[in-house]
């Protein structure tokens, strides 16, 4: 039976979150928006439409979403080049691919962000394959990125395993019926995390990494682990 090793990307495999967290907030504050940066920060994970409706209410002037979001794809473009990856994010994916996990990127990037995200990570031979934003017509927290991603390695929920660094990540996998392991490298609290549906929760890829033996990768049952 094959078996999924799902991540999310941004705050999970690269240090890149406070790098939205600026940009939305410069683009919120260019189009007139005053949006606190904490605000921000809890809705990164979400796609560029949802997160705008997370922030700034489903009754804003949607006809400036093109502007808002071009704003940040713009302000962040600039750090393409300089992406950075967190210590042992790519060893982690080497050490599942070569455990035989079929390793699936799941990200509500689009595929311009997530290729740059992939030179930094610079990890491709381990990487399986990549679902997008792009691929699917709801993103997390809706399960529908996981179920694309599971069907590109032909792989079942049970026996799966999804890290990500989110609440929207955590509520994703687990409405796929796929064990979720939460990363406090994004900035988010542990409890926060466990309550949206992670089964354990470690520090960053290195800790994971370091406990993997201990983890729910070795706890294909899907048993609830103490956290790290």
């Amino acid at each position: 039976m094959n078996r999924a090793a799902l991540f999310d990307v941004d705050g999970t495999l690269a240090d890149t979150n406070h790098l939205h967290v600026t940009c939305w907030w410069e683009a919120f504050r260019q189009a007139g928006h005053e949006v606190a940066m904490h605000d921000i920060h809890r809705a990164i994970g979400l796609p560029g439409e949802d997160l705008l409706a997370h922030l700034l209410g489903e009754d804003r002037d949607t006809d400036e979403d093109g502007t808002l979001t071009a704003a940040h794809d713009a302000l962040y473009g600039t750090y393409f080049g300089r992406l950075p990856p967190l210590d042992s994010a790519a060893d982690l994916l080497r050490e599942l691919n070569g455990r035989g996990w079929g390793v699936v990127l799941v990200t509500s990037a689009r595929q311009a962000e997530l290729n740059a995200l992939l030179r930094a990570l610079d990890a491709d031979e381990a990487i399986t394959a990549t679902a997008s934003a792009d691929d699917v017509e709801e993103g997390k927290p809706a399960p529908d990125p996981v179920h694309r991603a599971l069907g590109l390695v032909d792989a079942p929920a049970q026996g799966s395993v999804f890290v990500g660094d989110t609440v929207w990540d955590m509520q994703a996998g687990s409405r796929a019926d796929v064990a979720c392991v939460g990363l406090l490298s994004g900035g988010i609290p542990q409890g926060d995390l466990e309550s949206a549906g992670a089964r354990a929760v470690y520090r960053h890829p290195a800790d994971l990494l370091a406990h993997l033996d201990a983890s729910p990768f070795a706890d294909t049952a899907g048993l609830r682990l103490p956290g790290r």
